[in-house]
């Protein structure tokens, strides 16, 4: 899908949030290689107790929306699937800003940014095969721009569910083990 620099931010400012207690700021590239590694949503699977990436969307009033789901972790952003008419995918079609959420047994991460809809059969088809791989047995549709399966998450909204690219505008992380630390990037 990219070149292996392109997840790598070019122009990023780091600001370090443990600063008051002489703890270093958390290294982004450690962030993006754990990340990279895969998050499995699977019990057991590495975080507290599963790894819940949670998004949250802007409903017309203005107030959040946040709602659990899958998400894969491709190319230095989050991609996920909703159908048109479930409430992120109205949402998203008004207001593309939204965050993602995700604990890891490392850290706890927040990516805030914009959601772009991916219409590229090219692309639709990877991420496609990526959830086909980890377990989802998607395929894409007749249209060749969104994914159908015999089953999903419920709050997904029956299909077609369209294929979603999170690009991150800012990114903050809290790190859960030793030595500590909070660090937000601006990319």
């Amino acid at each position: 899908m990219s070149s292996p620099d392109a997840d790598r931010p070019t122009d990023m400012d780091t600001i370090n949030l443990a600063d008051r207690y002489e703890l270093p700021p958390i290294d982004w590239d450690s962030i993006r290689e754990r990340l990279d590694a895969s998050i499995e949503q699977a019990p057991g699977g590495g975080g507290p107790d599963r790894h819940t990436c949670w998004l949250t969307t802007i409903n017309p009033d203005g107030s959040p929306h946040v709602t659990a789901l899958g998400a894969l972790w491709v190319d230095g952003a989050f991609w996920f699937t909703t159908g048109a008419r479930s409430r992120k995918g109205r949402n998203l079609a008004r207001d593309p800003r939204c965050s993602m959420s995700v604990a890891t047994h490392e850290f706890d991460l927040v990516v805030d940014g914009t959601a772009t809809r991916i219409a590229d059969p090219a692309a639709v088809a990877d991420i496609a095969r990526r959830w086909a791989d980890g377990g989802w047995p998607c395929r894409v549709d007749d249209t060749g721009e969104a994914l159908t399966a015999e089953y999903s998450a419920p709050s997904a909204g029956p299909p077609p569910w369209h294929v979603y690219r999170l690009t991150a505008l800012t990114a903050t992380a809290l790190s859960t083990v030793e030595p500590g630390g909070a660090t937000r990037w601006r990319f």
